[in-house]
Order: structure tokens, then sequence, then C-alpha cells
């Protein structure tokens, strides 16, 4: 398989946000050292952490200037040194958290590239390694979801939020899920039982009314800034469980103060990366957990919103701005 010295890709210039991401034609082609293998890339996801790395607040984020992008999706072109099970023409889905999978090529661990699964195209399988994954730690052996109990989950029309909405359903959860007034059909299709405005109104007030002032027993948060005191003021005192796994509101405070007179909540940050790395057996029993999620059809082939390359910082952009639904994926 013949492969190109350089290759058409997207490269932050700035720590300025999204509209500082450049389309270049001349960017090299990396080669996969020891332990990687390297993808022509036919797809490349869109995550928040994307957005969050050309602002430069992801921590222990890329600097500028760099290849953007973590998350790519196609075919596997050529393997380094010490990789085994993977060969040239398979088809996989991976995340390099360093970047450049908005690009022709790009390099992946081999221990993070996951198979396409059968008769799924390759932008169809993204999610597969990191909102699917992030939802399902999020609710099974960090939220400990079980049958009967009410999940609230934070913007429920996004990636991560529908996973979770379809997977708490399965579990046997009532769900009660936010996101703006344009998107509520599109989460009560995915089964929530009931959806609040996540811009007006207090979100709170409203779980303590649907579940007879008890709260919920998991909160699934991922916007922060004020949302994050309304997710502890919404969960179920001394058992209800808050799983933090997002700041795309901003930044908030919590004190010993607060967690000791006005939110007695577990609180549990969850970053996919630190797990991979901290907990291997842990994310482990989670990608073990999804073939069984396929197979039952409570996850399936996704369909994203496709842009082409160029039109990346458009791309994420909408996504800052909460403007989109589902998934979104960059056409190399």
């Amino acid at each position: 398989m013949s492969i190109p010295s350089t290759m058409r890709a997207l490269r932050q210039v700035t720590l300025n946000g999204p509209q500082d991401l450049r389309l270049v034609t001349d960017a090299p082609v990396p080669d996969p050292g020891p332990g990687e293998v390297l993808i022509r890339v036919t797809a490349a996801g869109v995550n928040f952490v994307d957005v969050s790395q050309s602002r430069g607040t992801f921590a222990g984020g890329p600097r500028p200037p760099y290849l953007a992008g973590i998350e790519g999706a196609g075919e596997v072109t050529a393997v380094g040194e010490g990789v085994t099970g993977l060969e040239p023409g398979a088809h996989v889905v991976g995340v390099g958290i360093g970047g450049g999978a908005f690009a022709e090529y790009m390099v992946l661990p081999a221990s993070a590239a996951v198979p396409v699964p059968a008769g799924w195209a390759d932008e169809q399988a993204l999610g597969l390694v990191v909102n699917w994954p992030t939802a399902l730690a999020a609710l099974r052996p960090l939220g400990r979801v079980e049958a009967g109990q009410t999940v609230l989950i934070h913007a429920a029309a996004g990636g991560t939020g529908q996973a979770a909405v379809r997977m708490a359903k399965h579990y046997g959860a009532t769900v009660i899920a936010t996101a703006s007034p344009g998107k509520h059909e599109v989460v009560r299709a995915l089964g929530a039982d009931h959806v609040i405005d996540s811009r007006g109104g207090d979100i709170a007030a409203e779980v303590l009314r649907l579940t007879g002032g008890a709260g919920a027993d998991l909160v699934l948060e991922s916007v922060g800034g004020a949302t994050l005191d309304a997710s502890l003021a919404a969960a179920r005192r001394v058992t209800g469980r808050v799983v933090v796994y997002g700041l795309t509101g901003g930044e908030a405070t919590i004190t010993n103060w607060d967690l000791v007179y006005r939110h007695q909540v577990h609180v549990i940050g969850l970053n996919i990366g630190i797990l991979i790395q901290a907990a291997p057996q842990m994310f482990g029993e989670v990608m073990g957990e999804m073939p069984g999620l396929i197979a039952a059809g409570v996850l399936g082939p996704g369909r994203p919103t496709t842009y082409e390359l160029a039109e990346g910082p458009k791309a994420l952009a909408e996504l800052e701005a909460r403007a989109t639904v589902g998934k979104l994926a960059l056409l190399p």
C-alpha cells in the first residue's frame, strides 16, 4: 500500500479557540513507532476535548501548533515494531490523546485500536471508544446504577448523553434528561421518561418534584458551571451519586462546607483517559460489556452529522455553542 509523505490536516495555531484551526496541505505523514499503527483516516470524531484543547483548558493538552483531533477511524496502512493482531487492511477506531485525527493519516496505540464491528462503516463506529465507554463507566462501575433507580442525565442530546439514556433504560432506570427545547423530541425518542429544559427554570426543583422530593439516585454531570450546583441539589441525600465527566459550561467550586451542610452526596470524577491508565481492569470490563449492548440493540451503528475536513472550525464552533445533536464527524 503506497503511503504519501505529506497530507491534508487541520492544525491548531493558537489557543484562541476553533477559529484558529487551519487547513494545511503539507503536514508530514507520521511513522508508527513501536506498539503503534498508522491508519488512513476515513472519519474523525469531533469531541468537546478538541474544543478544550483549542482553548488551552484541557489539562496536559498539546501546545500549538499541533494537529488537532483525538478520535479517528479508518484502515490500517502500516504497523510498528511489536504489533501483533493487527495487519494492514484492517479497519479500526481509536483514540490518540496527543491529537492528529483531523488529518488523512494518524498514528494510534495498537492497544487502543478497536476493530470496527462487522457490517459497519468506519464513521458509524465513532463513539465506540470515547462516548460509549464514558457513558457506561459513569453508569455502571462508578455510578452503580440499578434497576428501579432514577438517573438524571445532562446534555442528553449529545453523543455521550444519547448513549447514556439508552443504556440507563436498558439497565432498568427511570431517566430524567436535560436538553435545550429544540432537542427534546430527540431525547424522548431515545427512551427518556422525562425531559427538562436545560436553559431555563430550576432543574433541581423539577427533579425533586418528579421524584416525590427524594432526588435522583445518580446524576451524570457533564456541564459544570452553575449546573453542577443544580446537580448536587438534585441528587438523593446521603446515597446519591454525582459522576462528573465534563465542564462544557465552565468550572465550578465545591467546598467541604457544601458537602457537610448543603449537599450530602457522593461526588465522583471521571476522565476516560485516566481511567484507562489508572484502572485498566475496570476499563477492560467496560469495553467487555460493549458487545453485549450492541448484540442487544441498545447500541448500534452511529449516524453522525458529517462535515468536510475544511469545515472543522465550523463543526467545533457549533459543538461549543451547543447547537448540535448527537455525534459529529469530519471526513478527510
